[in-house]
């Protein structure tokens, strides 16, 4: 029998959760701790983590690789016979040389292209069985743009006919467009691993507040609003994605460190330029305080349309 309603409404309606001063309150409070919403988010926010890792690394890459190519071009002498060749060659470096939009150039080895087809032509370095174009890496004090690469071909030709400019960033056009590819799949797997974990958290907060009915209609009769009984319940959903949170996040974090030492042993300057920084990792270090403001703002959301619905 109730004797003293007041109290039970601020036992009810305290600073702790409503069902953790009761036999119920345990149970739920053993749910909340063992229960499957904290292994859910764990796991969620773990995918998000590698899926944001992997975008924000490819995005990098693309950027470095930009940058790098963005003033380069090579200029291509196509010349059966070597000594023709190779007198062409000083021939072009000299004009370019003199060409104001010209920072630096590197007239490539006949020796180093040989050891580049080598895998696919076998010894082509000796003599002219296989004759070579001979290549010029040049890079410009400004982007390679279409008209500048037409103003330095049209340059070349009146010397050397044969001779092609290329920008260097045309042949990785195909690569960027898949990085780009990849960054849009990597958003779009963040964007889902995000609906997943809202879902569970609407589920839980559905399974909880039909599993505590009883008790809300108690809280309701002693005067509490439904403001107050959705932050009992906000306050457990918060302790759970908190937990699934971080465990997740360092799950995650453990991954992303694995799988960047697998790259690093690479030791290809391309795949280095995929590296994070310190911002990058700030940002994925926020991932669980996104999830914890999702978990809580879905809880709320749920909690009070069953309220609605039940009154």
């Amino acid at each position: 029998m109730v004797t003293n309603p007041p109290q039970i409404k601020r036992k009810l309606l305290g600073g702790g959760s409503p069902f953790a001063r009761s036999g119920a309150g345990q149970q739920l409070v053993q749910r909340r701790v063992a229960g499957p919403v904290s292994w859910v988010i764990a796991i969620m926010i773990a995918l998000i983590v590698v899926a944001a890792a992997g975008g924000l690394g490819l995005a990098n890459l693309a950027e470095r690789a930009r940058s790098d190519l963005s003033g380069a071009i090579t200029v291509q002498v196509v010349e059966a016979n070597a000594r023709t060749r190779a007198a062409q060659v000083e021939e072009l470096s000299a004009i370019l040389v003199d060409d104001p939009a010209v920072a630096s150039l590197r007239a490539v080895p006949q020796e180093e292209l040989g050891e580049l087809l080598e895998p696919w032509l076998g010894d082509v370095g000796a003599g002219d069985a296989v004759p070579i174009p001979a290549l010029i890496d040049v890079q410009l004090r400004r982007d390679a743009d279409e008209a500048e690469v037409a103003r330095l071909q049209a340059l070349l030709e009146d010397a050397v006919p044969t001779a092609r400019v290329d920008a260097q960033s045309d042949w990785l056009r195909p690569v960027y467009s898949a990085l780009s590819a990849l960054q849009y799949l990597a958003l779009a797997l963040i964007v889902l691993l995000a609906l997943t974990a809202g879902a569970a958290v609407w589920l839980a907060s559905r399974s909880a507040f039909s599993a505590h009915r009883e008790t809300v209609e108690i809280v309701h009769l002693l005067g509490g609003t439904d403001r107050q009984i959705a932050r009992i319940f906000q306050r457990s959903v918060a302790v759970d994605a908190a937990l699934g949170g971080l465990a997740g996040l360092a799950l995650g974090a453990g991954a992303v460190w694995l799988i960047g030492r697998q790259f690093a042993a690479l030791d290809s300057g391309m795949v280095a330029g995929g590296g994070l920084s310190p911002m990058d990792w700030g940002l994925i270090a926020a991932i669980p305080l996104v999830g914890l403001v999702l978990a809580i703002v879905t809880a709320r959301f749920t909690v009070l349309s069953a309220l609605k619905r039940m009154l």
